[in-house]
């Protein structure tokens, strides 16, 4: 298993911002991870294990996520604000151009950082999210974000998760389940086990247009020259085929993967996710 850093960096407010870091080679641009809305650095433990020694990895936490801090004020829980954070975080660590990771929310902060700074990104894998999100993820995922739960056991909490999930990844074990809940909920002092984000993170997110900027489509744009990996569930209901494609359409140096049988997100660890990425990074070697 390879080994990894914790750090911290203060955000401009003050928040406290963590991520892990897994050493690699330091003359390749490092691999920035950037997880959906309720999710944290673990989802990309097993993507950073496969990398690491190759390839610098830094896993972050979005604040409100994981070990990162909660933030006083719930309004800054938007994609600008996270942007604004990560690219603090690469200058408080000395990082100028860098491989973004993004899935979902991670992916829509990685188009913002793009237009902020374009040429920032040396290549972008966008996990399941596109400029246009499709109506009937976005319902979905506002009918459960900032819903909390707690749970006794680990096994339970694995069944909560499949239970919401089941039409995602229709193919998993119980294994795989528990993995999962392992990364979305923590284990309190109080032997409770929780979901790991601020149930505020949802506040903003519930606001008409509070999921993204209106019009993304410019911030892809800026991408057009980037080697973009572009990852589609098969399932998805928020990135669609047509979006996806149109997408490809409009970058000059893109592909895109679909990973069968899976909804919102893929995992990047499905085979199809890893060949994909290890095609773009061999790419910028």
């Amino acid at each position: 298993m390879a080994g990894y850093e914790d750090r911290f960096v203060l955000a401009v407010d003050g928040v406290r911002l963590h991520l892990r870091d897994y050493p690699g080679d330091p003359g390749r641009p490092p691999v920035v991870c950037l997880p959906g809305l309720t999710r944290n650095a673990r989802d990309y433990a097993m993507l950073a294990e496969c990398l690491a020694g190759a390839w610098r990895v830094l896993a972050i936490d979005l604040r409100g996520r994981g070990e990162s801090g909660r933030a006083d004020d719930w309004a800054s829980y938007t994609p600008a604000t996270y942007a604004e954070d990560v690219r603090g975080v690469m200058h408080e660590l000395g990082i100028g151009r860098f491989v973004a990771v993004g899935t979902s929310l991670g992916g829509i902060v990685a188009m913002m950082i793009a237009a902020a700074e374009p040429g920032r990104l040396a290549g972008a894998v966008l996990n399941d999210i596109g400029p246009t999100i499709e109506a009937a993820g976005l319902q979905r995922i506002r009918g459960y974000v900032g819903r909390g739960s707690s749970h006794p056991t680990w096994l339970h909490a694995a069944r909560a998760v499949q239970e919401g999930n089941r039409d995602v990844y229709p193919d998993w074990t119980l294994d795989e389940w528990l993995q999962m809940a392992k990364r979305l909920y923590r284990l309190t002092d109080h032997g409770k086990i929780v979901l790991d984000y601020d149930l505020r993170i949802a506040e903003p997110f519930r606001q008409p247009g509070g999921e993204a900027p209106a019009d993304l489509w410019p911030a892809l744009d800026a991408l057009r020259d980037t080697p973009v990996l572009i990852v589609r569930g098969e399932r998805s209901d928020v990135l669609s085929a047509a979006t996806a494609a149109q997408m490809v359409a409009g970058l000059q140096a893109a592909e895109l993967v679909t990973v069968p049988r899976v909804g919102h997100a893929p995992t990047l660890n499905e085979a199809e996710a890893v060949a994909g990425i290890a095609r773009l990074l061999a790419r910028l070697a």
